[in-house]
């Protein structure tokens, strides 16, 4: 999968490589990737991962779905290739917060495996740990804090992930969380500690 690189530009190389600012913020640079139906999870256990790394010393920002469609990608829309420009914008964000040696934690659905594969290449040397918040589509209907799934049953959102568009599994995530029978606590726990496995964080 090639990258798409404007013409008539050059990489610029800093002075400053990924292995001081690891020694200056005691961390790794790394993206975090969680993915899953609507309302599986994805938000709540970003936000709640990225206040444990805080209380731990460590930096980290969230790169919501919603929110970065106010602002960065407020001109997309939900067809097909939208969904995929979409998906491609953050996957470079998320790759330069990681080259800053800060942690990136995107939460969006991203259903499609190709783009997430995208997003991974994207990451480069720094870690890129896919998280499928794997909860089933019946608990998350059942939750719809946002009654989208209702509205998507009554024809009124077309292409909504879970009903009339698709959802791609992760094939071979580095996690993979069902939220329905774990707390918040619980699914942090097991993130935190695929992150010192995968060597973002130090050994426990």
């Amino acid at each position: 999968m090639t990258r798409k690189t404007s013409s008539n530009v050059t990489r610029h190389r800093g002075l400053v490589d990924a292995a001081a600012r690891a020694k200056l913020l005691g961390q790794r640079g790394a993206v975090v990737w969680l993915t899953g139906l609507p309302a599986s999870g994805k938000s709540t256990i970003g936000y709640a991962l990225e206040r444990r790394l805080i209380d731990g010393g460590n930096a980290a920002y969230v790169l919501d779905g919603d929110n970065v469609r106010h602002g960065l990608n407020g001109d997309l829309g939900f067809s097909p290739q939208d969904r995929d420009e979409n998906i491609r914008r953050i996957g470079e964000v998320a790759a330069l917060f990681a080259d800053s040696g800060m942690i990136a934690i995107t939460s969006f659905i991203s259903p499609y495996r190709a783009a997430r594969a995208r997003a991974r290449e994207a990451t480069g040397e720094q870690p890129f740990v896919e998280i499928h918040v794997a909860t089933p589509l019946a608990v998350c209907e059942e939750r719809d804090p946002k009654g989208l799934y209702a509205r998507a049953r009554a024809g009124e959102v077309p292409s909504f992930t879970g009903v009339s568009a698709p959802y791609e599994s992760p094939e071979s995530p580095e996690l993979e969380l069902d939220t329905a029978g774990k707390t918040v606590d619980q699914c942090v726990d097991e993130v935190v500690a695929t992150l010192h496995r995968e060597g973002v964080l130090p050994p426990a």
